[in-house]
C-alpha cells in the first residue's frame, strides 16, 4: 500500500471535458479536445505550497484554499477554451476576474445570507428561541447545497463534468493502491475519495451549525455580517478535519465521520467511461512527470 505520508500532497477537481492534477510542487491538466485528442498543461505551484505556512494548523487551510480557488478558476478557464473554437470566445482577463467575482459572491448569498435571513425571520416574527433558528439556519443551508447539486446533476454538460470528477477520484485511489494505471485497471477503483472537496463543503455547513449557536441573538445586519465573516474559520476548521479524517480513513471508528461525505460524493461523481479515465490518468501522469524530475 501507498504510504500515508503522501495522502495530503495529490489533489484534483474535474472540468470541462478534463481534469486538473494537483501535486505539492506542480499541477496539470489534461483536457479532451473537440477533435477527440488530449490537450495537456502543466503549471509550476507557488512558493507557498512550500513555506513555513503550510505547516501551521488551521492558518494553512486558508492560504492554500484560496490558492487552491485560483488554481481551480484557472483549469476551468483553460478547459473552457479548449472547446471554443473562435479566438474571440475565449475566456480571458476582465471577463474571468468579473467571473470568478459574481460565482463567490452568487456562492456567499445563496448558501449562508439566504439562510441566515429566513433563519431571523423565524426568529423575530414567529418567536422560536435562538438555539432552534441557528439549527433551522443550518438545515436549510445543508439542504440548499444538496439540493443544488442534485439538480445541476441532471443538466447533461455537468453529468459529464461529475463522470470527469469520478475519473479523477478512482485515479487517485488506483495510485494509492499501487496499482496500474490502465483505463481497465483505474474504472475496477472507487470513485469516493476522502479528501474531496465535497466533502470540504458538507463539513464547511455542519462545522457552520455549531459555530453560529454560539452566537447569541443578533440584528438582521449583524446576523448577516457574521456570517460572512466567519467564513474563513468555518474554512480554517473544516481543512484541519479533512486532513484529519483523511488520514484515519482506514480505521474502523472513523468511518461512521467520513460516511457522510462520501455520500454526498454519490450526487457529485459519475461512473466514467474509459475516455474519461484516460484523461484523468494523463493528467496524474504528467503531474507526477513534473513533481519527481
Amino acid at each position: 500500500m501507498a504510504s500515508t505520508e503522501r495522502l495530503p500532497l495529490y489533489g484534483g477537481q474535474a472540468v470541462i471535458e478534463g481534469v486538473m492534477m494537483r501535486g505539492s510542487k506542480a499541477c496539470a491538466i489534461a483536457v479532451r479536445s473537440p477533435e477527440d485528442g488530449i490537450v495537456l498543461e502543466t503549471r509550476e505551484l507557488g512558493a507557498l505550497y512550500r513555506s513555513k505556512l503550510t505547516k501551521i494548523p488551521f492558518i494553512r487551510g486558508l492560504f492554500i484554499l484560496w490558492d487552491a480557488l485560483g488554481l481551480g478558476t484557472q483549469a476551468l478557464t483553460f478547459s473552457a477554451n479548449v472547446q471554443v473554437e473562435e479566438p474571440d470566445q475565449k475566456i480571458e482577463g476582465a471577463s474571468l476576474a468579473l467571473s470568478m467575482v459574481l460565482g463567490l459572491a452568487v456562492g456567499i448569498g445563496l448558501f449562508f445570507l439566504l439562510p441566515a435571513g429566513v433563519a431571523y425571520l423565524f426568529e423575530h416574527f414567529l418567536n422560536f428561541p435562538n438555539w432552534s433558528t441557528n439549527l433551522i439556519e443550518g438545515l436549510i443551508r445543508l439542504g440548499l447545497l444538496v439540493g443544488y447539486i442534485w439538480v445541476i446533476g441532471f443538466i447533461p454538460d455537468i453529468r459529464r463534468v461529475f463522470g470527469y470528477h469520478g475519473a479523477e477520484h478512482k485515479t487517485i485511489n488506483a495510485f494509492e493502491a499501487d496499482a496500474e494505471l490502465t483505463p481497465e485497471t483505474v474504472q475496477t477503483f472507487s470513485r469516493e475519495h476522502p479528501r474531496c472537496g465535497t466533502a470540504f463543503l458538507l463539513t464547511v455547513v455542519v462545522f457552520s451549525i455549531v459555530l453560529f449557536s454560539l452566537i447569541g441573538p443578533l440584528s438582521l445586519w449583524m446576523r448577516l455580517t457574521t456570517r460572512v465573516l466567519l467564513i474563513p474559520v468555518l474554512a480554517m476548521f473544516a481543512y484541519e478535519y479533512i486532513r484529519l479524517s483523511a488520514r484515519y480513513a482506514s480505521f474502523a471508528w472513523a468511518k461512521p465521520f467520513i460516511a457522510p461525505n462520501l455520500w454526498l460524493q454519490r450526487l457529485t461523481t459519475r461512473e466514467p467511461d474509459l475516455p474519461m479515465l484516460e484523461v484523468a490518468i494523463r493528467a496524474f501522469t504528467e503531474m507526477r512527470a513534473q513533481e519527481t524530475a
